[in-house]
């Protein structure tokens, strides 16, 4: 039996047993990968209709060849069964949906209500702190640069409040007239609520009647020759022109809306999403969503929208350049999402029309930017092939590399790099674990890099081996570099023998002469020790891959050593939570003092009681 018909088979054994309810599925392969998730308003019919591969296209072939189970969660409406599978695209990733990748959470503007002096500040994630959200931002970036802007006008403190409460002086930020130092007394509290009121009134579009009293109150100044104050005035109102001036497109009367634009060529996509909020432009934000070549247009944006809106409350305004597929059930979906109605626009003349036509010359711009960036790759994956004997261009590529000092928080590190650029999801660390003392391994000695790396090659590959045996998932690398010399490259050799593993390139990268870049020396198996032009475009990227390897894998180290410094001997003693600990390091001074204490000490302690005392005193005095 065919691959094919074997799918097919597999799909007819399910249709028995489906409900003619909304619902969504997953078709999974043998390895357990998620292939596909899709939605249905009638489970049973819709998936009946892969028992008849003859009219599906090449991809959807693919993908029920591919199949070897699947599994189904009911709904109760379609509406829901979208975003179900929305949720369950973003949780799985299948390869062969449309997928929306770099999909981070936006930053926002927080000005704090939670303190007689309001903090602004940026936030990203949940919004639990009280206080006034402005937002979504395009960017981080977006974000600073407004904050900054915002100080220089209204004068509000950036500190946290451990830091304000601690201060005896102004900070740097009141000497360059970015804050008016309320923490020290410089401005009254009236005087500071009335600046973070007109920081509110600009930031909900009210702008206009904020210029407007600041321009009167600068006249006034300057009118009774204060001109220093004056030009304190005139500094803020430059201030707020800056943040204006940076937005290119306007929507006019509408307070909030999102644009999005899609444009598409030679089976490539980009989505620009433009940010309209309180009347101002927050800025926009390119994405290249992954999907086959054959998708429809409309399919690929209402994928998109779905998966965009999974996570974000959507304006009640979105303006496109093209209607996506199933159009009244995306906008209930999002509606429902909103809890408000949320009206989805492809505007034909106007107003409206012209900020889409700027988002979609755009989202042409960025993707023939990223088409030529992705040629120029192609041909660096192209030269790769040719000086390490590869049939291909590699597909994916792997980087490995140890970190440690004298042995101590040892990790080796893998980054990915592919086509496409670093594959940052990809990346992996390697705890570096002491073996068994029944296993018959010798142990780690600190230092043996030989060692480290014969472990996360092993752990490695032994896992891809259980997870991917027969190379189905595009999982395996088709090129493994290993920092390093003759040495390393010999251990990576074992670590396949032992496995079985042959199929696999291995290069080791030996750093040149005084560790000069540029001299590297590259060993393979089979070859001669050789080097590149130091102008050879290949040999940079390789040491592009080489130094993220570095970066990732010194920053893990570093990120170790931290957590072990600040880690306290209490953390060990069993039942004791932050509470406690806090109320111990407050009674005794230390950690030290406290593994000296006497049982009567510890259970004089407000919170410690005598049976906790004795857990603490047997913890630290074993015998």
């Amino acid at each position: 039996m065919s691959r094919l018909a074997h799918g097919v088979s597999v799909i007819k054994a399910k249709v028995r047993t489906l409900p003619n309810t909304p619902g969504c599925y997953r078709m999974i392969s043998v390895g357990g990968e998620v292939l596909y998730v899709g939605k249905a308003k009638d489970l049973k019919k819709r998936v009946t209709s892969y028992t008849l591969p003859n009219r599906q296209a090449n991809r959807i072939q693919r993908m029920i060849a591919e199949t070897a189970t699947m599994e189904f969660m009911t709904t109760h409406t379609e509406v829901e069964a979208l975003l179900l599978e929305a949720n369950l695209i973003k949780r799985y990733r299948p390869r062969f949906n449309v997928l929306l990748r770099d999909d981070k959470s936006f930053p926002y503007i927080l000005i704090t209500a939670d303190h007689p002096a309001p903090q602004i500040t940026k936030h990203r994630g949940a919004r639990n702190r009280p206080g006034q959200y402005f937002g979504p931002f395009a960017s981080a970036g977006a974000v600073n640069r407004t904050i900054v802007a915002l100080q220089r006008a209204f004068l509000l403190r950036p500190c946290s409040d451990s830091i304000f409460a601690s201060r005896t002086r102004p900070c740097l930020q009141y000497q360059i007239k970015r804050c008016s130092a309320p923490c020290v007394g410089r401005i009254s509290e009236t005087d500071y609520a009335g600046l973070v009121e007109e920081t509110r009134d600009f930031m909900t579009g009210k702008s206009d009647n904020v210029k407007l009293r600041l321009a009167a109150e600068m006249q006034k100044a300057s009118d009774a020759l204060e001109y220093e104050q004056a030009a304190r005035l005139r500094d803020r109102l430059q201030a707020l022109a800056l943040i204006q001036s940076r937005q290119d497109i306007y929507l006019e009367g509408v307070e909030e809306a999102d644009i999005i634009a899609a444009y598409h060529e030679a089976g490539h996509t980009c989505i620009q999403v433009f940010f309209f909020r309180n009347h101002g432009n927050y800025g926009n934000r390119a994405y290249f969503p992954a999907h086959d070549k054959t998708t429809e247009p409309a399919e690929i944006l209402a994928a998109f929208m779905a998966q965009f809106y999974e996570n974000k409350t959507p304006p009640r305004l979105i303006l496109v350049n093209e209607i996506p597929a199933e159009i009244e059930l995306l906008t209930e979906a999002l509606t429902l999402r909103a809890g408000a109605k949320v009206e989805i626009v492809e505007p034909q003349r106007g107003e409206k029309r012209k900020p889409v036509q700027h988002a979609l010359a755009n989202a042409k711009e960025a993707l023939a930017r990223r088409m030529a960036e992705n040629a120029s790759q192609g041909k660096l994956m192209a030269g790769m092939a040719e000086i390490f004997g590869l049939e291909t261009p590699p597909k994916r590529i792997e980087v490995y590399d140890n970190s440690h000092i004298s042995g101590t928080n040892a990790y080796g590190c893998m980054i990915v790099a592919g086509p496409e650029g670093f594959m940052k999801n990809q990346y992996r660390k390697f705890s570096i674990k002491q073996p068994d003392p029944d296993s018959g391994e010798a142990p780690i000695e600190p230092g043996d890099d030989y060692a480290m790396m014969r472990q996360v090659l092993t752990r490695r590959f032994t896992r891809a081996l259980k997870e991917d045996p027969d190379d189905t998932h595009a999982s395996w690398p088709d090129l493994v570099l290993i920092d390093g010399g003759q040495g390393q490259l010999s251990v990576t050799l074992e670590v396949f023998a032992d496995l079985g593993i042959d199929d696999v390139a291995v290069a080791s990268i030996a750093k040149g002469p005084d560790r000069n870049a540029g001299r590297e020396r590259f060993f393979m198996p089979g070859r001669e020790p050789f080097g590149l032009d130091p102008k050879h475009p290949v040999l940079y990227y390789l040491q592009r891959l080489r130094d993220e390897a570095h970066r990732f894998a010194i920053g893990t180290h570093r990120a170790k050593r931290s957590a072990d410094i600040s880690k306290s001997p209490l953390d060990d003693v069993a039942g004791i939570g932050a509470k406690r600990k806090k109320a111990l390091l407050m009674h005794f001074g230390s950690a030290r003092a406290v593994a000296q204490a006497g049982l009567t000490d510890l259970a004089a302690v407000p919170g410690i009681s005598a049976t906790v005392a004795k857990v603490i005193y047997d913890h630290f005095h074993p015998n």
